[in-house]
């Protein structure tokens, strides 16, 4: 299905974005190029060696297996299908323009059509861990590439003359000695019957040739659908004869149904029918927490009927679960010696002997994703097969999860991947749509949309970690760190797949941890063991932010403790210019990359923060009741740096006057979707700073709705967000991720303004009433 046309016949109830281009209707009523081009990359096992396929290695147990197809109508119109979800950072759009450009399409004439989820077929579809461009960017380019040196062939032979004579250029074959040209759609037959061109033999353009890659030029492909109300969401699905359901879910993990009488629920005018969800037998992993679905003929009477429901609870081995009393634990074994991550030099020896000792604590509380699209989703079942309609970051294991809860095979479901209204790592768990399918099955295989209201989200999301980062540093005489110890105590993701899981994971560990690259010759870093209390989940940036807001702002605190300017301090801690092999301090995961291909360099990080630095104006004058702040981190492969300019109010309030945010992720692809991420990441860092925390009583949330779940709102943000964008313009290098690295440094930025501008120390997020106090 291209995007905004419906070209199916059946089904005609059925979102137009939902159905896949298939090449049957491509190819209905003429000739078409369809070009299928296959990058096949073997999975490996964490440590083996690096493989390299062409311009991409993909090493360290990812198996990516990108499938790109591009068609050619005989209109011309050019279709890309895109294998990744698209929750606002636009990958429809970055996907696209890398085709296009080296395919040299007229833009106007590009759609895009939306994969459903298949690994065999698509490759890897997870869109998470801000690697769509990453690991797909050089094979987007090849696609390209090799459908232009088709048509060029074809083109060549259909005018017997030599293909070095021929060339392409906005969406037509042009021969310069002849003047003759002829459009794409024209010649896509001929060049379908032409062999795949072998990839070494196909030609990339140089950068200097073009026109979209890199030019900041092009709007979001679906901008005018989105804006005008016509894109469709996981919301929006509509299918004839569909039902709708919400869950009364056990208000605290763990817990479970004892006893329920739905006898006043059925009584709700148009609710069709109670049915009891299961809770998983093991870990929580993606798996529906249990309950009791109402099934209705439309939202609101399910959501009536649910209120009706009486339902008694075994709230389980979690029901005192108390944040407050929780954060006291996790202090405790902050306190207390923890696993070893790694190691140099000799730590208790050089604090013994250091001119000056420092300690601070910093927490962090759990934090929801909280998407503007709350999680929802439509299963219908029919003839043996299973199709779902959704907005999930993760297809493929949506796919999976509900063929082993229904016990059919894989190949009889299907998931179809409609836009999402924001994600943050909460829609890469398929929960929701394993609820949807079993009232499906329920009811008989009726299409069952289940929706979750802004309090289901809230009440049972997989949260963020909580932590306490507990740290200490010995300086010499001149204020410098020699001694400097870290310990991380946060319950772990891994506790969803392992109940007994108690220490971060590595992945966890190389966000920020591990990796930290300071110049300090005595380091010693410890993960104490803590157990979880609720679901934990990915969260946009996941653990870098805990652990960049404890660094950064303890690097602050020691240049205070030295005399020195916050800034210049943190420069002289990471040290001159150096490349640092990442498995040499202790970073086995590496963000899943080639530690060859993606070390880290120090350089980069200084050039970051030195941009922020110089955007704000570091070193004015201030006034009183205003101060600067400034932070780097290096996540995703990409090295980012904020500084903020802050007012404080006499009564405590806080203002973010003005962000500037400097990235360095490598060659850029988008430089408009890089900006507006940026963007977004220090609107959304603030709310991390400011005011939003998930605290805990009796095991049950305490935030339900966006009037205790604070995120910014548009009279909090910065009256002024400075982007600086720092691209390489070698584009055989390696590119970082965008999409999370721009969220860590924000909140320390500000908590280091708040510093300058009240001699007060922010440890303890959010900040919220602490300087009314």
């Amino acid at each position: 299905m291209i995007y905004g046309q419906k070209l199916v016949a059946d089904d005609t109830d059925v979102p137009p974005p939902l159905t896949n281009v298939s090449r049957r209707r491509l190819l209905g009523g003429g000739g078409a190029l369809v070009l299928a081009l296959a990058l096949r990359v073997p999975a490996q096992a964490q440590g083996d060696g690096p493989k390299k396929f062409g311009v991409d290695a993909m090493p360290h147990g990812w198996r990516d297996d990108p499938k790109v197809f591009v068609a050619i109508a005989p209109d011309g119109v050019v279709t890309v299908t895109c294998h990744r979800s698209d929750m606002g950072q636009g990958v429809r759009t970055s996907i696209a323009l890398t085709i296009a450009d080296e395919l040299d399409a007229d833009w106007s004439k590009v759609r895009v059509a939306q994969a459903y989820g298949d690994e065999e077929r698509f490759g890897n579809q997870d869109t998470d861990g801000s690697r769509s461009l990453r690991h797909f960017f050089g094979p987007l380019r090849h696609a390209g590439a090799a459908a232009r040196q088709m048509l060029v062939q074809a083109a060549a032979n259909q005018w017997g003359v030599p293909t070095s004579e021929v060339r392409a250029d906005e969406h037509k074959v042009r021969h310069g000695k002849s003047q003759r040209s002829i459009g794409y759609g024209d010649i896509a037959q001929a060049a379908a019957d032409l062999p795949v061109p072998a990839r070494e033999d196909v030609r990339l353009k140089a950068p200097q040739e073009f026109r979209y890659i890199g030019k900041g030029n092009i709007d979001l492909i679906d901008n005018r659908d989105i804006t005008t109300g016509k894109a469709w969401y996981g919301l929006d699905t509509r299918l004839e004869g569909m039902l709708y359901a919400v869950v009364a879910r056990p208000p605290v993990f763990g817990g479970t149904v004892k006893a329920y009488d739905a006898t006043e629920a059925l009584r709700v005018p148009g609710v069709v029918r109670a049915v009891p969800i299961e809770p998983p037998a093991g870990p929580a992993e993606f798996q529906p927490l249990g309950g009791i679905a109402v099934i209705a003929k439309n939202t609101w009477a399910a959501l009536k009927g649910r209120d009706a429901l009486k339902v008694t609870w075994d709230d389980g081995p979690n029901a005192s679960y108390d944040s407050d009393a929780y954060r006291s634990t996790l202090e405790e074994a902050a306190r207390k010696p923890g696993k070893v991550v790694r190691r140099e030099g000799d730590f208790d020896a050089a604090i013994k002997t250091a001119a000056k000792r420092v300690t601070a604590e910093y927490y962090v509380p759990h934090l929801a994703q909280a998407p503007m699209e709350p999680p929802a989703a439509t299963v219908r079942i029919r003839d043996g097969h299973v199709e779902a309609w959704t907005c999930t970051q993760a297809p493929q294991a949506t796919r999976d999860r509900i063929a082993k809860r229904l016990g059919v095979g894989a190949d009889t479901v299907r998931v179809n991947v409609t836009l999402l209204g924001g994600g943050f790592g909460r829609k890469s768990k398929p929960d929701y749509v394993v609820e949807a399918a079993l009232c499906s099955q329920a009811m008989g295989g009726a299409p069952v949309k289940v929706t979750w209201t802004r309090e289901d989200d809230l009440s049972h999301s997989y949260y963020h970690t909580v932590s306490v980062e507990h740290l200490e540093a010995g300086l010499d005489e001149r204020g410098m760190p020699v001694a400097w110890l870290h310990r991380s105590a946060a319950p772990t993701i891994g506790s969803i797949f392992a109940q007994d899981a108690r220490h971060e994971l590595p992945f966890e560990l190389g966000m920020g941890l591990v990796n930290t690259p300071f110049a300090i010759p005595n380091l010693r870093l410890e993960n104490p063991e803590v157990s979880a209390r609720v679901r934990i989940g990915w969260f946009r940036s996941v653990s870098n932010i805990p652990h960049a807001f404890a660094i950064q702002c303890f690097v602050s605190e020691l240049a205070n403790a030295a005399g020195r300017d916050a800034k210049d301090y943190l420069l002289d801690v990471i040290g001159p210019p150096r490349i640092i092999e990442p498995t040499e301090i202790g970073d086995v995961w590496n963000y899943g990359e080639d530690p060859a291909r993606y070390p880290i360099d120090t350089g980069r990080l200084r050039r970051v923060i030195e941009t922020a630095a110089k955007g704000v104006g570091w070193g004015r004058q201030m006034e009183k009741g205003r101060g600067l702040g400034i932070a780097g981190h290096y996540s995703f492969l990409t090295y980012t740096a904020v500084a903020v300019e802050v007012a404080v109010g006499p009564k405590g309030d806080i203002t973010v006057l003005r962000a500037d945010i400097a990235i360095d992720c490598g060659p850029q692809v988008n430089p408009e979707r890089v900006r507006a991420q940026m963007e977004g990441a220090v609107v959304m860092g603030m709310g991390l700073a400011l005011t939003a925390e998930i605290t805990f009583k009796d095991g049950r949330a305490q935030q339900t709705n966006f009037d205790t779940y604070e995120v910014t709102r548009i009279d909090g943000a910065p009256k002024e967000i400075h982007v600086h964008l720092l691209p390489d313009p070698d584009y055989a290098k390696p590119l970082g991720g965008v999409g999370e690295p721009g969220v860590p440094p924000v909140a320390p930025a500000i908590a280091n303004a708040v510093f300058a501008a009240t001699g007060r120390r922010i440890r303890r997020l959010p900040i919220r009433d602490q300087l009314s106090a």
